[in-house]
């Protein structure tokens, strides 16, 4: 189990603590506890749910600072591969508060990104849909990357298909926003900051897209799945990047100036 994450009783205190009345819920109708956030498209094939839809009234706690991203980190909750009843939006909230409690004392969630079972990708840590925030870590963080976070536990079974599709169209929009080489082979390297893998000042060099427990003596995101990120998702990754963009005509029959640019659309 990650150090990162609280346990599933954690999860389960956490939300009781914060109230099922104060759910803001999933974008999902069948899964809603409470009203529709609009998602925000970020780029053609992939739409991120706010921090507002689950957290409107969990602000951080203290400041969130800009990040120099050189790789991406792929995490999982190690929690409960069933949606609770509140949806993964109670989850989220139940993440926040074990985070922000007396157990870690971080600012916000730690990760920028999750994805939950049915595919659907929330932005957690404040800002992160704008710009590149600098993330928090048990251990210490050794810097330099944005987390993107599986809602589940991957130590004996393999993400969803739609978990897993959706983990590589937002790792591909990522590594597009902050210009990684994602090619097969291709590593990152930098000082650390300090973690309990890589002391501070330590030169390390990792592949642009990594597991947990490449930065941290953890087995984040599960000893089932973090050999597939190890030796698979990076090319998967790469080739989803580097795939021809098919123009679709628009409503009037035209075809547009310009496809597959990478921007943010707010609804």
């Amino acid at each position: 189990m990650c150090g990162d994450h609280p346990t599933r009783r954690d999860l389960l205190i956490g939300a009781a603590v914060l109230g099922a009345a104060a759910l803001l819920g999933s974008p999902r109708p069948a899964s809603a506890a409470g009203p529709v956030v609009a998602p925000v498209t970020v780029t053609p094939g992939l739409d991120i749910v706010p921090r507002n839809a689950w957290g409107a009234d969990l602000a951080p706690t203290g400041p969130i600072t800009g990040e120099e991203v050189r790789f991406l980190l792929v995490h999982h909750t190690a929690s409960s591969n069933s949606t609770p009843s509140g949806g993964t939006a109670s989850v989220l909230r139940g993440i926040y508060s074990f985070h922000t409690g007396p157990a870690k004392g971080w600012p916000d969630v730690c990760y920028q990104f999750f994805v939950d079972r049915d595919g659907v990708v929330w932005e957690g840590r404040a800002g992160a849909l704008d710009a590149a925030v600098r993330a928090d870590a048990t251990g210490g963080s050794q810097g330099f990357a944005q987390l993107v976070c599986l809602v589940g536990d991957f130590t004996s079974t393999q993400p969803t298909p739609a978990a897993r599709a959706s983990l590589g169209r937002v790792l591909a929009w990522l590594a597009d926003r902050e210009g990684l080489d994602t090619s097969p082979g291709a590593t990152a390297t930098f000082v650390s900051r300090g973690s309990q893998r890589w002391a501070a000042g330590r030169t390390v060099t990792t592949p642009t897209i990594s597991p947990h427990r490449a930065m941290s003596y953890t087995a984040c995101p599960g000893t089932a799945f973090a050999p597939v990120v190890e030796r698979e998702l990076q090319a998967e990754v790469h080739a989803a990047r580097t795939a021809p963009v098919v123009p679709v005509p628009g409503p009037d029959g035209m075809l547009p100036a310009v496809r597959g640019t990478r921007r943010i659309v707010r609804p």
